[in-house]
């Protein structure tokens, strides 16, 4: 399979990037935040930038600064919707917006990156098509990593989480 080839600098660069936010401490706070099955939301969020940035240098598409920093940040919206019983009933439509705030206020991200995180929940939030290349690459992927942590949830109990660290340690 032929892939998108990357410069040994430019894979430094996002790998830089995505380190920095490996280890930012407002980003470390979702992993006190419940996902799906036992995951939490650090572990979802770098699993979908693996994944979303192998696909888009596999299909030669997508800005990878959008790509890597939208995956990273798509569900930074930094609440548990299980212990916020006001938030309970809208979350899966409203968290792309608050996610977008919470990212525009804590990161100054673009307004193509808050666009991406902002559809990442269509066709649930059917109000926001993802338009982009990257919004659908990481609509996608996110999707997979959801149904991976839902159908192999006893793969993301708590007892597995040091593995789980291990294999979103490195971008590449």
């Amino acid at each position: 399979m032929v892939t998108m080839e990357l410069t040994e600098e430019r894979k430094k660069e996002l790998e830089a990037i995505y380190q920095s936010f490996l280890n930012d401490e407002k980003i470390l706070k979702m992993k006190e935040i419940s996902m799906h099955r036992g995951s939490n939301c650090y572990i979802h969020s770098f699993k979908v930038a693996k994944l979303a940035i192998k696909r888009a240098l596999r299909h030669k598409r997508g800005d990878l600064y959008v790509i890597l920093v939208g995956s990273i940040l798509h569900d930074y919206y930094l609440y548990d919707w299980r212990n916020d019983h006001s938030k309970m009933k809208h979350h899966m439509g409203s968290h792309p917006y608050t996610a977008a705030q919470n990212a525009m206020r804590d990161f100054n991200i673009s307004p193509k990156i808050k666009k991406v995180i902002e559809s990442h929940m269509w066709p649930v939030n059917f109000k926001e098509f993802p338009k982009t290349k990257e919004a659908r690459i990481i609509s996608n992927a996110d999707k997979t990593i959801y149904l991976r942590e839902i159908v192999c949830s006893k793969r993301y109990k708590k007892k597995r989480e040091q593995k789980y660290l291990a294999e979103i340690s490195t971008l590449f």
